[in-house]
């Protein structure tokens, strides 16, 4: 009972709610680190139509599932992968015939904006040559979706065993992002839609659909779900008017 006290409080502090708020508030929408800017407009767009706004709270999914996991009081949880809604499910703490996967993604090489680098993405590409003495920018490759994705695509490749070595471990995609966009990594490796929503960084090169699993987004609502509204802006996420809102960001519908 401590532990889902402790959470729920510390949920909402991430979220700018106090305790009391929360009688007042929408849903709370825990959501992998690069839905921040599209998911935060569909809030606003929901909030639009005459609903409370819904509080969302980003980071890695596997963080996010751990504390589901750990009994944190939310609605609604969106995955950047199937594997921890996988996680999630199999814990018996998703609500059943809520789950559906709405979006997809593609990943992306990235550098810095004002870097000259140009770098092919290709089997076997020279990645650890042009990478010299720095490192390569990724979410961590043993537990976070985009982390996971980029291993699969350098295995794939033929590029992992070079550049294992040389890794800038970020805790979520954004992490990763934001060393390249300070110029601590000259390569990382992303979700197309961190890169578009970046004018600090440019896309060197797009990785072949092939070389990774899909990159997918299930949303469910929670089992411990109490809001009388999660089940509608679930609804509403998927609908055609939610996934257009997302599209802006560069998301493709599934």
């Amino acid at each position: 009972m401590m532990l889902r006290a402790l959470s729920f409080v510390l949920l909402l502090a991430i979220a700018g709610w106090s305790p009391a708020q929360a009688q007042t508030r929408g849903p709370l929408v825990l959501a992998a680190a690069s839905l921040q800017e599209a998911l935060s407009e569909a809030a606003r767009s929901w909030a639009s139509r005459k609903h409370a706004k819904p509080v969302v709270s980003f980071a890695a999914s596997s963080a996010l599932a751990r504390q589901i996991e750990a009994g944190a009081p939310a609605d609604l949880f969106i995955s950047a992968d199937e594997e921890w809604m996988d996680h999630v499910a199999g814990k018996r703490l998703v609500r059943a015939k809520t789950r559906v996967s709405f979006l997809s993604n593609q990943l992306v090489l990235i550098a810095p904006a004002t870097s000259k680098s140009r770098l092919a993405v290709a089997r076997k590409f020279p990645l650890a040559r042009a990478l010299g003495s720095s490192r390569l920018a990724i979410a961590d490759p043993d537990s976070v979706p985009a982390g996971k994705y980029a291993k699969a695509a350098l295995t794939s490749l033929g590029v992992w065993p070079s550049v294992e070595g040389k890794l800038a471990r970020g805790e979520n995609v954004r992490a990763a992002l934001a060393l390249v966009e300070r110029g601590e990594a000259p390569f990382g490796i992303v979700y197309a839609t961190d890169a578009k929503a970046s004018k600090k960084v440019r896309v060197v090169g797009v990785f072949p659909a092939s070389s990774h699993p899909p990159i997918t987004y299930p949303v469910a609502v929670l089992r411990s779900s109490r809001h009388p509204e999660a089940e509608a802006f679930r609804r509403f996420l998927i609908s055609r008017a939610g996934k257009a809102v997302f599209a802006r960001y560069g998301f493709t519908a599934s």
